[in-house]
Order: C-alpha cells, then structure tokens, then sequence
C-alpha cells in the first residue's frame, strides 16, 4: 500500500492525474457539439476546428443577420473560433460570460456547497460581472476548470501593429486582472503596454491582446518545470496568430512561463510574428535562439533582482526549459530591464523594460535601450517601421 501511495503521489506531481483536466471543457464542448449538429439556410456549419481562414471566408459568406443568430446559438464556440470576425466574437462572448455570470450566481446561494465553495463562487461572480461591464472587448472565454480568457486593448481590425502578453504560471480567471500588484496580471501588463506603445508612437495604430487562453501551470511543481502545459499553449498561441484579422505585424511579449509557451511555438508561428520578447525567461526549451526555428527577432531581458536567475539553465529528462535566453551564447537581442523590480515588474510604468517592449510594439527598434553599453542589441536593425521587419 505504501508503494502504491508512493507511486500515486509521484504520478500526481509528474502532471500524469491533471491529463483529465486537459481535455476539452464540458460546457465548451457541449457548445461546440451543438454547433456540429447546427445546420444554417438547411446547410451544415463548417468544422469548428477548421484552419482559421476558412472560418472567415465562411463568415463572410453570411449576412450580418446570420452572423447574429450563430453568435446567439453557439456563443462559447463563436466566442473562441479563431477565425470569426473579432466584433462578432466579442458580442458572443459578452452573451456566454453572461450565462456563467448566472450559473454562478446560482452557486453563491447553493446550500450545498461548502462554505469554501460559496466563497470561490462568490469570487468567480465579481470577476465575471467585471468582464462584462461596460467596455470591455473579450475575445476568447471558456469558464470551464479555473477559467480561460483574452481581452483586447485598441482596435484589433485596424491595428498597425499588434501585440500579445503572453503571462506565466498562476493565470486563470480569477487572477487575470489584479486591484494590487495590477501590473503584474494579464489586464494590467496589456494596459501599461498598450499606454506605453501610444505615447511612443501617437500616430501608429496599436492594439494589445492580453491572453490568458491556455492552460497555465500552478505554481512552481512539475507542470511548471515540464513544457506539458507549454506545449497545449503553444498550439493555442498559433490559432490565435492564424485568426488575428488583417496583416498588421505581431510582437509577443512572453513572461515567465509564457517564454516557454513562445519558444514552443516559434517554429509553427506564421511570419507576421515579427518579434518575441522575453522577460524573465526560465528558458525558451532551446539551446540558440536559432534553434528556435523562427525569422521573428528574439529578444530577451530580466532584471537584476530577478530570482528566475537562479533556476538551472539545462533541459533534461523532459525537466527545465533549456539555456539562459538573456547569456551571450544563445544569441537573443539583450535589453535593458532597469528598474523593474523582481520577477513580476517588467510592464510597471517607468521602467526600462515596459520601455523597449512599448518600442518594439511600435516598430521602433533603433529606439531600444541594449543590457550592455556596446548597443549589441541594435546590431543590424535600421530605422523605425511599423508594417515590417527592419
């Protein structure tokens, strides 16, 4: 028995048990079933999981009438069909936070729930009434488990350039968005860039997209030390790249983990990427950043204070995440991340790292502050742009 124990509980901390967890989520997939069966002017609805070009032909197709009417039949699935249009997919997302708005109000009351359960009720209520108030443009959502979403700052559909915050371990819907600390969660890291990237440059139309759409890992166990968890993002992360409207460039600012779910899916983005920027990386799963397979520029910083230094930089056994994105060996662009502050300061206003993300965001990139006083970092990039790669 105590071998058994033994071998559940080392199961357990492996990731092995939370697989359950990463199928598909009861309510999103009951959304999308019914959309499978649907059938619009008596012809089938394409396949949901379709490459993301052909969702926006298909919804080109259609009148703004029956774009309507699928948004209100299907919204989980419209809400996260990378590939429909971005306003429709806000207007279906709007309506299903509106139905897990009530199912856990529902909860609050639920006598049978513990007080526990009320209470993280309660939690999940106030969160899901802010998503919806006023304003707010969500473009992915999925309530199942501890919660997935996306927001978008900006107008997506005439962005010049667009960026993704891409967060680390701890990400779901309770912690996306932080009254403390703000900068620190998806909403505020996306808000402070999207300010910053409008001050740097008033006359380039921005949008950011904070995402919180994958599974992250919880706190610093085995899921967080594994690419498990970072290799479900990354398939995600792609979708959403293949979706995003327009032909705008993309800048993926990945934090933490999130560097992990970037250098996962570098060699699969599409070349519209034309940046990955990372902070506070534990590794990029690589050895080079021309391992990565990308044409992107990667660029990488972590400031001083930062404890992710003092993880080992080694990938082995499927354990760690590969060399020190900001050492001289692995070829990323260094930046200056003066003043950030520790591991979660990297979008706080006046520091150097918000800086030369908000730089980077705008096609600015002769405009970036290097690590070093030898502005290695600038080799090779000529002046400002904002539709290409300099």
């Amino acid at each position: 028995m105590l071998a058994l124990a033994v071998v559940f509980v080392m199961l357990a901390t492996t990731g092995w048990t939370t697989l359950r967890h990463q199928r598909r989520p009861a309510p999103l997939q009951a959304s999308l079933s019914a959309w499978e069966q649907g059938r619009l002017a008596g012809h089938r609805l394409p396949d949901p999981q379709s490459a993301p070009a052909r969702l926006t032909r298909f919804f080109a197709s259609l009148t703004e009438g029956q774009r309507a009417d699928l948004a209100r039949r299907y919204p989980l699935a419209v809400g996260n069909m990378n590939g429909a249009p971005v306003q429709l997919r806000y207007r279906a997302n709007r309506i299903a936070l509106g139905q897990a708005r009530e199912v856990e109000r529902e909860r609050v009351h639920d006598s049978r729930l513990t007080a526990s359960g009320q209470r993280q009720a309660a939690r999940r209520l106030d969160r899901l009434e802010a998503l919806t108030r006023p304003g707010r443009h969500i473009l992915a959502f999925d309530p199942a488990g501890s919660g997935r979403v996306a927001e978008v700052f900006g107008d997506l559909r005439r962005a010049e350039r667009i960026s993704v915050v891409v967060p680390g371990v701890d990400t779901d819907l309770l912690t996306f968005q932080r009254t403390r600390r703000e900068h620190s969660a998806p909403v505020g890291m996306a808000k402070s860039l999207y300010a910053a990237e409008r001050a740097a440059a008033p006359s380039t139309r921005t949008a950011v997209i904070a995402w919180a759409d994958y599974t992250a890992p919880s706190g610093l166990g085995m899921d967080a030390a594994t690419a498990m968890r970072a290799e479900d993002g990354a398939l995600r992360l792609d979708a959403l790249v293949r979706g995003l409207p327009g032909i705008a460039p993309v800048s993926l600012f990945c934090h933490s983990y999130g560097s992990v779910v970037c250098g996962v899916a570098a060699h699969r983005l599409p070349e519209r990427v034309a940046d990955i920027a990372v902070a506070g990386s534990p590794g990029m799963r690589a050895e080079k950043a021309s391992r990565l397979r990308t044409t992107a520029r990667v660029w990488a910083m972590r400031d001083a204070d930062d404890w992710i230094q003092d993880v080992p930089y080694l990938e082995l056994g499927g354990l760690g995440h590969g060399a020190d994105p900001v050492a001289a060996g692995f070829g990323a662009r260094v930046l200056s991340a003066r003043e950030a502050k520790g591991h979660a300061g990297y979008f706080a206003p006046g520091t150097d790292s918000l800086r030369n993300f908000a730089e980077i965001g705008v096609g600015a990139y002769r405009a970036v502050s290097c690590a070093d006083e030898d502005d290695a970092c600038r080799a090779g990039l000529s002046g400002t742009t904002t539709t290409g790669r300099a």
